[in-house]
């Protein structure tokens, strides 16, 4: 856990060697994400970054990866000039930072469940990142909290949804059963430093005030309404479009107040089944004829050839 970004060529780092060579690296590496593509890191952008110095640009078969064809659509990824671009991030769009803001709690208590919370957050949503993938996911969740749109907490943020039973939560490792996996030491520790600096002030700059992000693996309808920022690591960042896109929208002072430490019991949709109605007392029943005078016989209906004292046998008594 955490090495999977390390090994890959950065994009200034392709050299004059042959091309069966090149081409190699970018199967091996495609390999490597269709096995286990939750650990995708770099791999996307250096086979991006690969197929611009071939003459065909086209997908090739033992290249693609869960999210490739979006990646070699035309114009899919047309850096903006002036965006950052690196080993681990190609920038979409122009940025305007969030404010260095440090998330103090008012108790120890708070503090303490705020960095439980996004280390949590960092380590299953972007545990096999590298940095730049893990600090993109804590920036985010700190935008939101000055969000306007979300809860003002940041436990509250990452837990909003946790409740459901559809795995429809805001971050998909609080309701999909993620977090009964037992944490690496090595990651956790990682996790766990990233989240107390961004607690402490330190603004990741690369995703701006992006309050959105999805892995490379799915396409959500709502990417669609959305401006993308970047791409960093195995996930694409957006904004909303629109003044709750800008520095304007991001107004609310975090209160530093955490009731919550963990994801919420959940809400079942189905309903158990009423309890039966106790029934309404009914009058007494009339006392049995006695046993020496048998009940007429009904009209129409042959006489009984029982004995008389044994006809009234197993009648109540009361």
């Amino acid at each position: 856990m955490g090495g999977a970004g390390h090994g890959f060529s950065k994009e200034t780092g392709v050299t004059g060697s042959s091309m069966g060579a090149r081409q190699g690296a970018v199967v091996a590496a495609a390999l490597v994400a269709v096995v286990a593509p939750r650990c995708i890191t770099a791999a996307p952008l250096d086979l991006l970054a690969a197929s611009e110095t071939a003459d065909d640009p086209a997908e090739k078969s033992g290249e693609n990866w869960p999210g490739s064809a979006f990646f070699f659509a035309r114009d899919a990824f047309d850096p903006v000039p002036g965006a950052l671009r690196s080993e681990h991030v190609l920038g979409l769009d122009r940025v305007q930072a969030a404010p260095a803001t440090a998330f103090r709690g008012l108790t120890a208590l708070d503090s303490y469940r705020a960095l439980h919370c996004l280390t949590s957050a960092i380590y299953y949503e972007a545990g096999s990142e590298p940095e730049d993938g893990q600090r993109a996911v804590a920036q985010v969740v700190l935008n939101r909290v000055r969000h306007p749109a979300w809860p003002k907490s940041i436990c509250g943020v990452i837990y909003q949804g946790s409740e459901r039973t559809d795995s429809r939560c805001q971050f998909t490792f609080s309701c999909d059963g993620s977090m009964t996996r037992l944490a690496s030491i090595e990651g956790w520790v990682r996790a766990r430093r990233i989240a107390s600096q961004a607690l402490a002030g330190l603004v990741y700059r690369p995703v701006g005030l992006a309050t959105y992000y999805h892995s490379l693996a799915v396409r959500p309808d709502w990417a669609a309404t959305m401006r993308p920022v970047a791409v960093i690591g195995a996930h694409i960042f957006y904004r909303p479009p629109g003044i709750e896109g800008t520095p304007a929208a991001f107004r609310i002072s975090y209160p530093g107040r955490e009731t919550q430490s963990g994801p919420s019991r959940p809400i079942w949709s189905i309903k158990p089944l009423p309890l039966d109605p106790i029934p309404a007392p009914t009058a007494p029943l009339p006392a049995p004829a006695p046993a020496s005078r048998p009940p007429a016989p009904e009209a129409g209906l042959p006489q009984s050839d029982i004995r008389p004292e044994y006809r009234t046998s197993g009648r109540p008594l009361i």
